[in-house]
């Protein structure tokens, strides 16, 4: 990876995050340039980063071997279809956008290896996980060269059709704010029991920390977990009967489902 050339188009928040990862992997700087239309971002980045920097989407891509698409859904079009012009073969792009389908962006840039892969907040602290899905005209190499990339900032998993990236927004590319909305919930019901909010907001995030890498390093499944920890008539017990009572699960299986609703109607829409 590291005698690869890597061009971000878009220097956000995830392309500085991705930046960051590889970098830390021992990248070295000047093998990574970006385009960005601000000049104070572009400043930024130079300072705190060492990366090259460009105005110009085309100039960023010359002779790279990864292109990276990091800006907006809403803008994808506008920026790919200019950028036809500067791609070559043998060049892999890489789209980060949500809803944006494999088959507009080949028609857009006129280029057919394309990977799309959507990856979630928690890459913000190389905590991630992104779901990718590659067309088939990537090759094996480019496969392992989009790992590569997403694995800077945490694990990757790859599905084998595209519209299960839609299944993929809706468990781990929304998926966090589900945990912060249980987290919120857990605290203000500990508050509610007379702890003091900052306490309660404490217990709740490093329970919720704490069983993440328990589930992420056991042998077994989350299932056995919760059992394990369950006695019956016990207190957990007590707990899980109510979560199960008030139907959790059904709860959770509708979110998904209007998550994964929307994610497919927004690829419909943007790729339109």
């Amino acid at each position: 990876m590291n005698s690869l050339r890597i061009a971000f188009i878009g220097a956000g928040n995830m392309a500085a995050c991705l930046i960051g990862g590889l970098l830390a992997k021992g990248m070295p700087a000047n093998q990574i340039h970006a385009s960005e239309p601000s000049t104070a971002r572009r400043d930024q980045l130079q300072q705190d980063l060492g990366i090259h920097t460009h105005a110009d989407n085309g100039t960023a891509c010359t002779d790279a071997d990864l292109i990276v698409l990091a800006v907006k859904p809403q803008l994808m079009r506008e920026v790919c279809q200019p950028l036809a012009t500067a791609l070559t073969p043998g060049q892999l792009v890489i789209s980060i956008a949500a809803g944006i389908n494999c088959t507009s962006l080949q028609r857009w840039l006129g280029h057919a290896a394309v990977v799309r892969c959507m990856p979630n907040t928690p890459a913000l602290l190389q905590q991630g996980i992104s779901g990718l899905f590659a067309a088939e005209a990537v090759s094996p190499s480019q496969r392992q060269q989009a790992e590569t990339l997403l694995n800077a900032v945490g694990e990757t998993v790859w599905v084998e059709h595209e519209n299960l990236l839609d299944a993929v927004t809706a468990v781990s590319g929304s998926g966090p704010a589900y945990f912060f909305l249980l987290m919120e919930a857990m605290t203000d019901a500990g508050i509610q029991l007379g702890l003091e909010p900052a306490t309660a907001a404490r217990l709740a995030q490093h329970t919720a920390l704490g069983a993440a890498h328990m589930a992420c390093q056991s042998d077994v499944d989350v299932a056995t977990l919760r059992q394990r920890v369950t006695s019956p008539q016990g207190t957990t017990d007590a707990a899980i009967r109510s979560f199960e009572a008030d139907g959790l699960r059904a709860i959770v299986q509708r979110a998904l489902n209007a998550a994964h609703h929307r994610s497919a109607e927004l690829a419909h829409q943007l790729g339109d």
